[in-house]
């Protein structure tokens, strides 16, 4: 596996077969490196494989990871019965693996599947809604499957450190518009690959995030540019000319160079939440996406470089005063175009990249 020079100016590199055998063999180099470093899987534990083949990107994953996995037990959905997979998910032993390869999103009775394996103490990669993702989204896709261990974890460490003392944040999105962040920030929570403090060990593949938002979300005010917002398919849309928000104690009272879309989902908040708040600051750290590497599923390109924000009242983290648990029903990621970003002064993000 490639492994990647954690400095402040570190570029990475990527390849882009074309190829399904030479993309299947590079993700499941990639993949090897996930099962050793972040979930340290070895021959002593059981692995299930769930997954389909109705996509190009699950076929691809499928093999990949019965290549780094050969003894691995492995179940086709849709292809045996429920129970079958449902009995395999029963006879696994706590700190097992459990690898969902979906196309879409596997539903199995009435739980959601992740949260269920979680409680009985599985380890779980997820890899959800492949089918959006097509061509060269492919390899973007694979290419952020690459797990540098020390980047990720001194990276996502380092600005979780500053998040948790800042005061103050800024982020700059070009011509004139900034967000502000006057107040203290949530305890910034890590998506890094590094489970060791962590309840759960896993979740959904592609990782690299860091997360907070400000403690009072009335202490949010500027204009943020936006060039993708999740639309209401849970995919990106990219407006020709980026959008701004105007946001003035912590909701978005006003746009610029906005589209029918993005109203429309604008207008939908509305309706269910009564206001648009700004909840999350998303710190991504996959070098794979970025502003020009975009892959179609908003969940997956959540993890670009950069900065994102969430609109909407929905947020299962932290919990604030004036919203009740559950209450939001929206939470849509729109990404900024992030010339940099300043903690308390100090800048964190510059280039394209992270500087910490």
């Amino acid at each position: 596996m490639q492994t990647l020079t954690p400095t402040a100016n570190a570029a990475a590199s990527f390849t882009q077969p074309t190829d399904p055998q030479a993309l299947a063999k590079l993700a499941s180099q990639h993949l090897s490196g996930i099962l050793e470093h972040a979930f340290c899987h070895t021959s002593q534990q059981q692995a299930l494989i769930v997954f389909d083949t109705q996509s190009a990107l699950a076929h691809i994953l499928s093999q990949a990871y019965q290549q780094c996995l050969p003894e691995a037990k492995c179940l086709q959905f849709g292809t045996v019965p429920a129970q079958d997979i449902l009995d395999a998910i029963a006879a696994l032993k706590k700190s097992d693996l459990v690898i969902l390869v979906q196309s879409t999103n596997f539903r199995l009775e009435a739980y959601r599947l992740r949260v269920e394996l979680f409680k009985r103490g599985l380890k779980v990669i997820e890899h959800p809604h492949l089918g959006r993702m097509d061509g060269e989204e492919i390899s973007y896709y694979i290419d952020a499957l690459q797990y540098d261990p020390v980047y990720y974890r001194e990276t996502g460490k380092a600005i979780k450190r500053i998040i948790d003392q800042a005061g103050h944040a800024v982020i700059d999105s070009g011509e004139g518009a900034q967000l502000v962040f006057s107040g203290v920030l949530e305890p910034a929570k890590l998506n890094v690959g590094d489970y060791s403090e962590m309840a759960n060990v896993g979740g959904q593949f592609p990782i690299g995030e860091v997360f907070t938002e400000s403690v009072r979300l009335e202490d949010v005010n500027g204009k943020v540019r936006i060039f993708i917002f999740g639309d209401t398919s849970f995919r990106i849309n990219e407006p020709q000319v980026p959008i701004t928000l105007i946001v003035e104690r912590g909701q978005v009272v006003g746009t610029e160079n906005s589209t029918e879309e993005f109203d429309r989902v604008l207008a939908n908040i509305r309706a269910d939440d009564g206001v648009v708040w700004v909840r999350e600051l998303g710190f991504g750290l996959n070098r794979a996406f970025t502003q020009q590497r975009k892959v179609m599923d908003i969940g997956t390109y959540e993890r670009m470089c950069g900065i994102h924000l969430s609109l909407g009242s929905k947020h299962g983290s932290y919990a604030k005063p004036h919203i009740k648990r559950g209450e939001g029903r929206h939470h849509v990621d729109v990404f900024a175009i992030t010339c940099s970003v300043r903690l308390d002064g100090q800048e964190v993000y510059q280039d394209g990249r992270w500087s910490v």
